[in-house]
């Protein structure tokens, strides 16, 4: 009785240590949801100054000859996308998800071969077992400070593809955080710019009553001024993607490891409630005992 006893308060000391791990793995999951949401959020204002300066650059653009080239291109042109993952475990499917999602994506988009990044170890796993083997990975950011870094090696790596003609389409895939659900898989179209977006950019009224122009008259769809803030666009539209896939990740994180809490929480309880249990019964044995004993004695003979 003794040995089972101990046993039990073993596997007690050993559940509360775990727990107190997962506790600490969830309060890190939820202060790293809360940074990279924060981030967004600052972004935000950064985000809306590039869009007033496109809404100048796109005025002087006739409708037509900005859209009718890239259209063109988006239906016959090679297709590429960036896969955002993980390079940590304890997501459950995480990347398992945004990879089908992709796969299955860009599957019913070209019958031809897709130039693929990964970001995160996990994910380009992932894929090469569908059959669509990544052509490079990055690393997963650990820190908002490290997403900059990320975009831009990003933005290296698919500007030389473009310049290299080997591609016309840039597609992202990521999880978002989603109110129904922990997060779920989406899809962006992040090249050419969506024509209806760029309408609405072209059209929307300044906020006041002084309309600016472009300096040195650097007007049209070729202009360094006009490239110039596309990238912007596209550097926030990645930190964006980066940043949601990551607060998903730790989302997904944050869930596991509350159901492993609560899952340690039961366990805890059955094994202190068979403690005692055992602990009473023992301790109720060794009264029998004396009491048996102290009878023996004091019978007379």
């Amino acid at each position: 009785m003794s040995d089972t006893t101990a046993g039990l308060r073993h596997k007690i000391a050993s559940a509360g240590d775990l727990q107190a791990v997962v506790r600490t793995m969830k309060s890190l999951a939820a202060s790293s949801i809360n940074q990279y949401e924060q981030s967004v959020r600052a972004l935000g204002d950064y985000a809306r100054t590039v869009e007033l300066g496109l809404s100048i650059g796109l005025r002087g653009i006739g409708r037509t000859d900005a859209s009718t080239g890239e259209a063109r291109r988006a239906k016959t042109g090679a297709i590429s996308a960036v896969v955002f993952g993980s390079d940590q475990g304890l997501v459950g499917q995480f990347n398992d998800r945004v990879a089908d999602h992709a796969v299955k994506t860009l599957a019913g988009l070209t019958d031809q071969r897709p130039q693929v990044w990964a970001v995160g170890e996990r994910v380009q796993a992932r894929l090469a077992d569908a059959g669509l083997a990544p052509a490079g990975a990055f690393a997963v950011p650990t820190a908002v400070a490290a997403i900059t870094a990320l975009v831009g090696e990003i933005l290296v790596a698919t500007e030389a593809h473009q310049r290299q003609s080997e591609f016309s389409v840039l597609y992202l895939f990521y999880n978002r955080p989603s109110a129904s659900a922990v997060y779920a898989p989406v899809d962006q179209r992040l090249l050419p710019l969506d024509e209806s977006w760029r309408r609405s950019l072209a059209e929307a009224p300044w906020p006041t009553n002084n309309l600016p122009e472009i300096i040195g008259g650097d007007t049209g769809a070729d202009s360094a001024t006009l490239r110039a803030l596309i990238r912007e666009h596209l550097f926030v539209s990645l930190f964006r993607a980066c940043a949601a896939s990551l607060a998903s990740e730790n989302a997904s994180r944050l869930a596991a490891m509350q159901r492993a809490d609560q899952n340690i929480e039961d366990l805890l309880e059955t094994l202190n409630a068979t403690f005692h249990q055992r602990r009473q019964s023992g301790i109720d044995a060794e009264m029998f005992d004396v009491i048996a004993g102290f009878e023996a004695l004091t019978k007379p003979p």
